[in-house]
């Protein structure tokens, strides 16, 4: 349902890889809502993916390859941004996580440490050189708004999600820390969303993750949230109506992340399964 939420904003959207994705799905709401937008992905990723297609379908959305681990692709692409929109824009979600150790099956007490750092380099530190560099090139419209994409086992343990927990970690502090500075200084916004385990191309590469989707389901009072209605909560995140929530980890989880037990999950013990 399309109220125009974003009309007249502009924004860069990161990480829409294929109609399975977050980034993907907020695209689409957004293009619904009003805004334009630049998709942007890595190099590689938009050979793997169908970004493409997502920008035809959202009024030819202009595509700009960025690797976000690196300054001077984080650079060219506000520059290039600005250059097409004639100015700043107000909204960028950050929808980036990968993880070479969870890929190729290391454990948590067996990482291999440069995929260590690649881990956190491409997951967390990407969020502070995006915002560094949207912050010197004063790319951000007053009450702009940034989103980043994390999970609750930045908080709690799930031992297969590896380092990736770490990474989300990280990402979670640069989020209250810039946003801290970034709020003072130019009033931006920035916070993450933890979402429910969403069937997407990165999140089906970890251990188990069938039977701990339909735990996390039965775990939560409302269900687990799908990608579309993360996207839809990520719409109001951009709007002017969340203006003043700025260095939050926003649980979008159908209850999840408080919930100690549920009579659905008790009664498997009881039943003897």
């Amino acid at each position: 349902m399309a109220h125009q939420l974003l009309k007249g904003k502009r924004g860069i959207i990161f990480g829409a890889l294929n109609d399975m994705s977050i980034a993907w799905k907020t695209a689409e709401a957004a293009h619904a809502q009003g805004a334009e937008f630049v998709l942007t992905n890595a190099p590689i990723a938009m050979r793997m993916g169908e970004i493409n297609k997502l920008a035809e379908q959202c009024g030819n959305a202009p595509v700009i390859a960025a690797d976000a681990t690196k300054e001077e692709d984080l650079q060219a692409l506000f520059e290039q941004t600005m250059e097409h929109f004639g100015g700043k824009i107000d909204f960028v979600l950050h929808s980036i996580g990968m993880s070479p150790n969870v890929r190729k099956k290391r454990h948590y007490t067996d990482l291999k440490y440069d995929w260590y750092h690649q881990t956190l380099d491409v997951s967390a530190m990407s969020l502070h050189k995006t915002l560094s560099t949207a912050l010197k090139l004063d790319a951000l419209n007053e009450w702009g708004s940034v989103v980043a994409l994390t999970y609750i086992a930045a908080q709690r343990v799930f031992p297969d999600y590896n380092d990736m927990a770490d990474a989300k970690s990280l990402l979670e502090s640069i989020t209250r820390s810039f946003g801290y500075h970034y709020g003072a200084q130019k009033k931006v916004r920035i916070n993450t969303i933890s979402q429910s385990p969403t069937v997407t191309t990165a999140g089906s590469g970890v251990k188990g993750f069938d039977e701990f989707i339909s735990f996390s389901d039965q775990m939560s009072p409302l269900g687990n949230a799908d990608a579309a209605a993360c996207a839809d909560y990520i719409i109001t995140m951009f709007s002017d109506y969340t203006r003043y929530v700025t260095m939050q980890n926003l649980f979008h989880d159908g209850g999840f992340s408080n919930t100690g037990v549920t009579e659905s999950v008790i009664s498997k013990f009881g039943n003897g399964e």
